[in-house]
């Protein structure tokens, strides 16, 4: 069966970085990547969209613009990359605003997975995600994220850290992507417990057992820290361990909701060179 994958571009640096990636992770698996831009007529998306200006000199020279950078986009994959008979690109020009393109595309084609850059053209340092990235991750509840930041090293992960306090029992099918991604890359899986009690209670060990049940085939180990800040513990472990990968389930309106928006976005520094995979609460 093969996988498809979704790849949003702006054509920035950092979208090719998470191209490059993408096609690192499933190197050894048959893929169709679905290569995205999307483009509005005019500066004003909200205008763009109310009017819809389809054969207009301006809308048609950004057409042009988005499937042009799409074509070179495939020149490059061909001149910087080994001929993968397992992978096969192609590419969308879409006029919409990014979301509703992304949630598109990912229906109609039954995307099981978007891997993308953390930022963009209008890349600030001041901020460790774009927006585009935070709102594809909180806003595509139906398929899990893959953010990759431009300090990212291309290549498989050998450490994947999953931060949790056992609040909640855990649901095989949230995790597929997690216990896919440890077994084909031959890697180990942190469950990170950053505690604020002694003991677990026992709902706690509950939903503890069953995560090891679910984890069952694939190499984990149990860490706990303490620490008053899950940001700030996160944040000791993986850059003391040179982890590869942070995995979350995003919980709806709690964990990107509350914790990657400004100003507590400066806060975390782990995903500057880490990628992040974002999975899903699948009862939200």
């Amino acid at each position: 069966m093969r996988h498809k994958i979704l790849l949003p571009t702006d054509f920035s640096d950092n979208a090719w970085h998470a191209i490059d990636y993408a096609t690192e992770l499933f190197k050894n698996e048959p893929t169709d990547f679905y290569i995205l831009n999307v483009f509005s007529a005019t500066g004003n998306l909200v205008e763009s969209l109310m009017k819809p200006q389809s054969g207009s000199d301006i809308y048609e020279s950004k057409k042009w613009d988005s499937e042009n950078g799409l074509a070179k986009i495939l020149d490059k994959l061909v001149l910087t990359k080994k001929d993968n008979p397992k992978h096969h690109f192609k590419t969308v020009s879409m006029f919409n605003n990014t979301i509703d393109a992304i949630k598109d595309i990912v229906d109609k084609k039954d995307i099981e997975m978007i891997i993308m850059g953390t930022k963009g053209e209008t890349h600030s340092r001041a901020t460790a995600f774009g927006s585009t990235a935070i709102y594809v991750m909180e806003k595509v509840r139906n398929c899990p994220v893959i953010v990759v930041p431009v300090e990212a090293e291309i290549k498989l992960p050998k450490e994947i850290v999953f931060p949790t306090g056992f609040e909640v029992p855990y649901k095989r099918r949230e995790l597929v992507y997690l216990t896919d991604i440890a077994k084909k890359s031959d890697a180990s899986i942190i469950v990170l417990h950053v505690k604020e009690q002694d003991e677990l209670d026992d709902s706690q060990k509950e939903n503890k057992a069953l995560l090891e049940e679910i984890l069952e085939g694939t190499t984990y180990k149990h860490h706990t820290l303490s620490n008053n800040s899950v940001i700030a513990a996160i944040n000791v472990f993986v850059e003391s361990r040179d982890s590869d990968m942070v995995a979350f389930i995003n919980k709806k309106h709690k964990f990107f909701g509350s914790i990657l928006s400004s100003p507590l976005v400066k806060e975390i520094s782990f995903h500057l060179n880490v990628p992040i995979l974002a999975m899903h609460d699948l009862r939200n």
